[in-house]
């Protein structure tokens, strides 16, 4: 898969974001190893602190079928002009699932004009992981 297929499998997810209060909506592409793909897209809440975020569905779905590790790439999109990258919260859930794999995925930050290209390491120095229990 090329990453503007990646990039694609993400902006698709975007189009079933449940988010009725933002209109923000995200999408997120999970790119494995393996060469498997995993999506996911924001679900907003009434109760707002409740709203999950695009990653972090797509590494909930990839974990539920059995996904540990083997992270290689992610795509992120969303509205408007602009570039964006996944919040902290998302940053720390990617972080876990290519920790668990010893990988540092390359993180596509799409916008309609722009991808942006850098390692999770770079949006998260000094991560806390699983190794840092034991």
């Amino acid at each position: 898969m090329t990453d503007e297929d990646l990039v694609a499998a993400a902006r698709a997810a975007a189009r079933h974001s449940y988010s009725p209060y933002s209109g923000f909506a995200v999408g997120a592409a999970l790119q494995f190893a393996d060469g498997s793909v995993v999506t996911g897209t924001n679900v907003e809440n009434a109760s707002y602190g409740l709203a999950l975020c695009a990653e972090t569905v797509a590494v909930g779905k990839a974990m539920a079928e059995g996904a540990r590790g083997g992270l290689a790439k992610v795509a992120v999109t969303g509205p408007g002009e602009d570039v964006i990258t996944p919040c902290g919260r998302c940053r720390q859930v990617l972080n876990e699932l290519a920790q668990l794999g010893g990988t540092d995925p390359e993180i596509l930050c799409a916008g309609p004009r722009e991808v942006r290209r850098m390692k999770l390491s770079e949006l998260l120095p000094h991560a806390f992981g699983p190794a840092d229990l034991g």
